[in-house]
């Protein structure tokens, strides 16, 4: 069983930043392959955001914050981050980390909510214009 708390949520401008922190704890050895974030707005899905593999710097970004936003980790402190720049009300929404042991060949399969298997319980951004 392995637990994710995010942490670093809260109330910008348009054109801020924000940085959210996921701190993972496990009472077995952490046996990653990838963590994400996704978020999910009022009345939509959860749609994903960015994706680190666990081994190495491979990272994936969704197109709306490519370039805006930064995904990166700390493996020595089982913790993932998320920079978040230029934010825009759009990116308003409650922001989930997740992790998951899975393989994928296709790292464009780390971009489904289905991929993952932990979560949680989610922090809130909240971009004023």
């Amino acid at each position: 069983q392995v637990q994710l708390q995010e942490s670093g949520g809260g109330l910008t401008q348009a054109g801020g930043s924000l940085r959210l922190s996921c701190a993972a704890a496990s009472r077995r050895t952490f046996n990653n392959y990838a963590m994400a974030w996704f978020r999910q707005a009022p009345g939509k899905e959860r749609e994903f955001v960015a994706a680190i593999k666990w081994s190495g710097v491979s990272t994936d970004y969704a197109d709306s914050v490519k370039g805006r936003f930064t995904i990166s980790k700390d493996n020595a402190k089982n913790t993932v981050y998320l920079q978040m720049n230029s934010l825009k009300p759009e990116d308003t929404a409650l922001y989930y980390c997740a992790s998951t042991s899975t393989y994928y060949s296709n790292s464009r399969y780390l971009r489904s909510t289905l991929s993952y298997d932990y979560w949680g319980q989610g922090t809130q951004v909240t971009v004023s214009s």
